[in-house]
């Protein structure tokens, strides 16, 4: 029997939604085909597809794609490998899980902002930890935020810091939602812990990965606030985002 009356519940939520997101990507279209001056202030002109056209023809721009991609694709995989390698291990009850579980989600219930303010400093080329850490082994201060190639390993040092929790968070949830009759089947044909993991959890736990990789990607194209108090986008065009280049 339908029940009309979780419509009047559902639609006012379902309506909200839409105006919430359909309105800002329908006005940021807008704008995009549009030349507007805020200082001095000018009407909105009409200019098709000049913009877009513009952004392709900039080697600026063709830069900040290849600084995202790498940022994405490096910090993500990473990301991933790390936080499937660790839920494992927690799974797999070791001591102290209950400890590491906490301690290893804290980062990512900090702000991007704030994190990013914490590295700037442990990175800093001469007082920070980091840098006075290499020192004890005889090592010199390395550019960690003014060399292009280390500023970029910076910040995905600090993206793999910040969202492996995340990874390692649904990928727990995935592992502990796993038929335990299938490994019971395993055990009786001796199979190796290695053998189980790409015979039955990996590919199990496809769809879940495939999720968590998409997720964290869209999310990593979208930085902004983590370059832009790291690194300002430097050395140069070093670290610049699509983000921070259309800021």
């Amino acid at each position: 029997m339908r029940e009309p009356a979780k419509y009047v519940f559902i639609w006012p939520a379902a309506l909200i939604v839409l105006l919430v997101t359909l309105f800002p990507l329908v006005y940021s279209l807008t704008l995009s085909f549009q030349s507007i001056r805020l200082v001095p202030p000018t009407l909105p002109r009409f200019v098709g597809f000049d913009n877009y056209a513009n952004a392709l023809c900039q080697t600026r721009f063709w830069v900040t794609v290849g600084n995202t991609a790498t940022l994405a694709i490096l910090s993500v995989a990473a990301q991933y490998v790390i936080g499937f390698g660790v839920a494992a291990a927690l799974h797999a009850r070791i001591p102290g899980e209950q400890l590491f579980r906490i301690v290893f989600l804290m980062p990512m219930l900090m702000a991007p902002v704030a994190v990013a303010q914490i590295w700037r400093m442990m990175f800093h080329s001469t007082l920070g930890p980091v840098n006075e850490f290499f020192t004890l082994f005889g090592l010199e201060h390395l550019p960690f935020l003014t060399g292009s190639t280390m500023a970029m390993a910076s910040l995905i040092t600090v993206e793999i810091w910040q969202w492996t929790p995340f990874v390692l968070l649904l990928m727990l949830a995935g592992l502990a939602s796993l038929p335990t009759d299938v490994y019971e089947a395993a055990d009786l044909e001796d199979a190796t812990p290695w053998q189980k993991f790409w015979g039955i959890t990996f590919p199990m736990l496809l769809p879940i990965s495939a999720a968590v990789i998409f997720i964290r990607l869209v999310e990593s194209f979208k930085i902004v606030d983590t370059v832009f108090v790291l690194t300002g986008g430097g050395p140069g065009l070093a670290t610049e985002t699509l983000t921070l280049y259309a800021y």
